[in-house]
Parts: C-alpha cells; structure tokens; sequence
C-alpha cells in the first residue's frame, strides 16, 4: 500500500496493497478498501464503511460518518459503496440509521461532483450522475442512469426514476418518473420523455416514441393519473419501459410529479 506518511490509518482498517492514501488523510476504524482505490489528501473515511474497487476519492471529501438524524444513538450503521465510483471534493455520505434499515448504498460507476450531499440510507443504482451542490435527504433512492442537475434539493423518501434527467435548482417533493426530463424551479414540470438522454443509453427509436405518448397522456391530457394509466394500457403502450414507467407510478407513496 502506498499511503503519505501524514495519513493516519487506523490499525483496524483493512486496505488492499494497491491502494493508494494521499497526504493528511484519516482513515478510521472498520473502513475496508478494495483494490485501485485513490484516496487524496485531506479525506477523512469513517466506518462501518465498505468501499468496492477502483473508487476515486478527491480531497476534502467525508465518506462514512455518522448521520444528521437526531434520532440516531451510536447504533451500528454501515455504509455500502460499489466500484468505479467518483467523489469530487466536498462531497459528504451518510452511513444509515437503525430505523431506516442501517445502510446507506451506492452502486456502481457513479459520478458525484463537488459539493454533492448523501444523507442516511439513501440507495443510488449504477452509473447515476449528481452534478455540484445536489443534495439527498434521508430514505432517498435513485434509479439507474439517472441525472440530477445542479443544486436540485430532494426531499426524504423521494425516489428518482431510472433513465431520468433532474434540471438545475429543482426542488423535488416527490416521486420522479423514470424516463422523464423534469425541471423547475417555478412550478416543477414534466416537460416529457428523456429523449436525448434515452438515445444515448441505447434505447430504441419505438421505445422512446412509447414513452413519449405515455408522457403525452400523463402530463399533457386532461386525464388524471388514473385515468391516464387506463389509457396507457387500453392504447396498447406496453413495451418494457412503458410497462416499468407504470409500476413506478402504481407503487409511489408520495405521488409522483406531473
């Protein structure tokens, strides 16, 4: 292991050898690091805290402490973190609580720029980008590929739909569909299908015309939500997509932004 001699690391952190540890860094007591991971200078890792391969971390960041609930008593929480991933500087994450399931989770390949916040037992998926200053209350989860723009504030229990594109200062009380491109800041608006962003993940010119005309009937009809739903499934949208944009809306406990 290649670690700066100002780093203080903890006798009971496990590091794997090809890590390497920047200069000032603390690195505390049940932090396991996997293989290719860079920790910079003045980067303070809390535990219980597991961290996968190949994650970079850049200086300033504060990965695995305690939680801001006042709830919390010193339970035993953790904090689950997969491969690939990218903390820019400021970025801070949670461990979990007792109440909301102990751990906080993130996938992997996901990119979190500067200044980004993950509060208690937050869920990310894979590949989901944060730009700088975005925050998460607790009990948030977020879906694959999705993108939250710039200063968006999400509200606890929310969840972010996979595939979705989140504008800049986006205040977020409730569910946002998967798919979707959502912006703000006065009133918040479905403005339709991620279409551009749906093009680059892959998807099929026909799947993203189906999500088009189920966003149609969602947020442009005069329809309410259930209403739309029936139309969705009577007009034969029932592609893979369409049918997961469904359930997401089906199973929604805050309700979901139209």
């Amino acid at each position: 292991m290649k670690a700066h001699p100002t780093a203080i690391i903890h006798p009971r952190a496990r590091l794997a050898c090809s890590v390497t540890i920047g200069p000032y860094t603390v690195i505390e007591e049940g932090v396991e690091l996997g293989e290719d991971c860079e920790v910079m200078s003045h980067v303070v890792l809390g535990g219980p805290t597991q961290i996968g391969k190949g994650n970079r971390i850049f200086p300033w960041a504060s990965v695995g402490l305690e939680p801001q609930d006042m709830k919390y008593g010193g339970e035993p929480t953790r904090l689950e973190v997969g491969d690939g991933n990218i903390f820019r500087e400021f970025v801070t994450v949670h461990r979990g609580t007792a109440g909301g399931g102990g751990v906080t989770r993130i996938g992997n390949h996901n990119l979190l720029m500067a200044y980004v916040h993950i509060a208690h037992d937050c869920v990310l998926g894979h590949h989901i980008v944060m730009a700088n200053g975005a925050s998460l209350a607790g009990h948030v989860e977020i879906g694959d590929y999705a993108m939250v723009g710039a200063f968006c504030g999400i509200h606890q229990f929310c969840r972010i739909g996979a595939y979705s594109f989140l504008g800049s200062y986006t205040a977020v009380n409730k569910d946002i569909l998967p798919y979707s491109k959502t912006s703000a800041p006065r009133p918040m608006a479905v403005l339709g299908a991620n279409r551009v962003g749906l093009e680059r993940r892959g998807l099929r010119k026909e799947d993203i015309d189906e999500l088009e005309a189920a966003f149609r009937l969602l947020s442009r009809s005069k329809l309410n939500t259930t209403q739309a739903l029936e139309a969705i499934e009577s007009r034969g949208l029932g592609s893979e997509h369409v049918r997961a944009l469904v359930e997401f809306i089906r199973t929604s406990e805050r309700g979901v932004a139209k």
